[in-house]
């Protein structure tokens, strides 16, 4: 077992874990840390507390110190110098007529580097922007393209349920998030229903897919052949929440009846599949 600390750096982040080196911190506070990319300024989101040895990725770096005022300043001023960045990065960006959309600037606390996001539809040479804009800060520059996801996560907005994005809110990571997943929970395949405003699936499908994997086992699918008591016939609907069953009789024109799944035979249960065109249609959704 080894002592940690937890900092996050950016908002719903993922949480880095460092040595406290011997100081004891409350969540909240702002302490700075020596990272790959150099020295940092983070917030504990983990107190001191003991974990395993192998949830650990060496070496762990200590804490530094926790931030002065002095280095709270210095946020302040990173914090104007990334907002100069990002206007004369645009600027730089039309002049060299480039198709792509700066989304945000990161400037690392000890001032050795300017990051610059962007998004793209294609590989984009940025060569000659990345020596306009050192000509013009002076330091070193990184440009990253990244992914609609990871725009969504930095901007932030609110999503069809009306509430602020959960990756922008608390998700430190991406999980993956499929096509079979929409279909197990029952859901229509329409992509402006299953899709955020990224334009890829919603991150919440995740979130209860346990559950849904659980009742699945417990629950006749959709197209299962059933012996109900009364007569034997085939699984027309199914919600696995209520486990309710609409069973159309197999030797008879009467309409289907409901039934809960406690009260049915399995014979020979259904599959839950996705059509090939339709899963190769909606394929981008997944990315």
């Amino acid at each position: 077992m080894t002592e940690i600390i937890g900092v996050r750096f950016k908002s719903a982040g993922k949480v880095y874990y460092f040595s406290p080196n011997g100081q004891k911190l409350e969540a909240g506070a702002l302490v700075i840390v020596e990272t790959a990319r150099g020295v940092e300024c983070g917030e504990v989101v983990m107190t001191n507390r003991m974990i395993e040895d192998e949830k650990i990725t060496p070496p762990l770096k200590p804490i530094i110190r926790a931030a002065t005022e002095q280095d709270k300043k210095v946020l302040e001023q990173n914090k104007v110098k990334e907002q100069n960045a990002f206007k004369i990065c645009e600027e730089k960006i039309l002049a060299h007529k480039l198709d792509m959309k700066l989304v945000d600037v990161e400037c690392t606390f000890d001032n050795n580097k300017l990051l610059f996001y962007f998004t793209a539809e294609a590989r984009v040479d940025f060569r000659e922007l990345v020596k306009d804009l050192a000509a013009v800060f002076r330091t070193r520059i990184e440009l990253r393209q990244i992914g609609v996801r990871d725009e969504a996560k930095i901007l932030g907005g609110l999503g069809i349920c009306g509430r602020p994005f959960c990756c922008n809110g608390f998700l430190g990571e991406f999980q993956p998030v499929s096509i079979k997943m929409a279909k197990e929970q029952g859901l229509s395949l329409n992509p402006t229903k299953i899709s955020g405003t990224c334009g890829r699936l919603m991150c919440c499908l995740k979130y209860e897919q346990d559950c849904y994997e659980e009742l699945l086992k417990v629950t006749p699918k959709v197209g299962a052949y059933v012996n109900t008591g009364k007569f034997k016939g085939h699984v027309e609907e199914v919600n696995l929440l209520t486990g309710k069953l609409k069973v159309k009789p197999e030797k008879s024109d009467e309409p289907a009846s409901i039934f809960d799944k406690s009260e049915v035979t399995v014979i020979k249960d259904g599959k839950i599949r996705v059509d090939r065109d339709e899963a190769k249609a909606l394929k981008s959704l997944e990315g």
